[in-house]
């Protein structure tokens, strides 16, 4: 029960609806950019109704290396910039694909292979796409 609690307060943290405009997504972008994280795409899946969160942003990365790195950096930046600690993380261990779930928007960090397998953007084909690489 308590976690429904968590869950019901943080969904309305930073004042309203999340956009790509959103201080918390902004700072996931750059914190990616700033790692050189590749093919950075946003799948807008708030008219999806089976969605689990309202945004997914998705890179990828040549190493286990980078991909920790990036994880780490939207962590830092986030805690920073939005005062927010991500609900949970998963997938630090291998650092194939690395989850960061801030609730209404998840983050996925993959190495290539691991994202041309799974291909996450066709599995949600029904979202709008945004890209945002420099």
């Amino acid at each position: 029960m308590e976690q429904l609690k968590l869950l019901a307060t943080r969904a309305g943290v930073g004042g309203g609806k999340i956009t790509r405009n959103s201080k918390l997504f902004k700072t996931i972008i750059q914190a990616i950019q700033q790692k050189k994280g590749e093919q950075i795409v946003s799948l807008d899946l708030r008219k999806i109704p089976e969605a689990v969160s309202s945004y997914f942003v998705i890179c990828q990365a040549s190493s286990t290396t980078q991909v920790k790195a990036i994880a780490d950096n939207i962590e830092y930046q986030v805690k920073n910039f939005c005062d927010e600690a991500p609900y949970r993380h998963e997938g630090q261990q291998s650092a194939q694909w690395i989850l960061i779930d801030y609730v209404n928007i998840v983050v996925h960090i993959m190495q290539t292979e691991t994202r041309k397998f799974y291909k996450l953007e066709e599995m949600w084909s029904d979202a709008g796409l945004a890209e945002h690489d420099d």
